[in-house]
């Protein structure tokens, strides 16, 4: 009886294990590194060699207009585009040149004696030895202004004095003002006197900038500094009263007054 169970339940054992999985050698399948798609790597080769010929032919197209821009242009015209910055009376030519860029850069708008030039790609962005350049403005074929994109914001150049450091610090401050100016009319005191501050570095000794400051101190509950700013305040706007003639001498006479009496009420606390 017991070896007919044994020969039952080794019959049975065998019979599952005909039933089960069947464990195949291993075999390799492919070598490392091996790409999976056929064809790739030449395919990486064709657009390896396709971006060759593409950065050829731009560098033939600024080749091209470099050397036609600098054979019409006159001495400072010149001097600029070697340097790579903008200078106004341009021709849409020596902009691409100066900016190093081909007319693909750009979108132009308008017709006849006025032309607008805009960046095409907010990625890609046209910049010279300066900033980023947010657009260009021709007028009769000639650059009549540009702008720049800069950190403090947008800053136009319509005359030689403004492209100067003088000019640009003059910009740039009074860009700052205005977002000053946003973080005052937002309740932001802080970043408001930040930005004040900056544009009092880059432009010292200009009355609006410190009025500003002394509003903001006296807004932020600071009495001891904002009395300093506007008794600074009112020594300035002296000095233009003294070259100031008629209505102008009159407007400042009276912003002095007012200071005098912030001054009084901020004492008296």
């Amino acid at each position: 009886m017991k070896l007919l169970t044994r020969g039952i339940a080794l019959s049975a054992l065998v019979a599952v294990a005909g039933c089960g999985p069947h464990i195949q050698p291993l075999h390799r399948v492919m070598e490392n590194g091996q790409v999976l798609r056929p064809g790739s790597e030449a395919a990486i080769e064709r657009a390896r060699v396709e971006g060759e010929i593409q950065r050829e032919q731009l560098a033939e197209q600024l080749r091209t207009t470099s050397a036609s821009a600098l054979a019409t242009c006159v001495a400072a015209v010149c001097d600029a585009i070697t340097r790579g910055e903008l200078v106004l009376g341009m021709t849409e030519a020596q902009v691409l040149a100066a900016t190093r860029t081909t007319a693909q850069a750009w979108d132009v708008r308008g017709a006849g004696a006025a032309l607008m030039m805009t960046a095409r790609s907010d990625l890609d962005v046209p910049t010279d030895a300066v900033a980023k350049i947010a657009f260009v403005t021709l007028q009769n074929g000639r650059v009549a202004s540009y702008t720049y994109r800069e950190p403090q914001g947008y800053r136009t150049v319509t005359s030689p004095a403004d492209a100067i450091p003088a000019g640009r610090s003059s910009g740039q401050a009074e860009a700052l003002l205005r977002q000053g100016d946003d973080f005052v009319a937002s309740g932001r005191l802080d970043l408001a006197l930040e930005r004040y501050d900056q544009a009092d570095i880059l432009r010292p000794e200009h009355p609006e900038t410190t009025l500003r400051i002394a509003r903001t101190l006296d807004k932020s509950l600071r009495p001891v500094e904002a009395v300093l700013r506007y008794r600074m305040f009112i020594h300035q706007m002296e000095l233009e009263r003294i070259r100031a003639h008629g209505e102008v001498a009159a407007s400042v006479a009276e912003a002095i007054a007012r200071a005098h009496e912030r001054i009084i009420v901020l004492e008296r606390r």
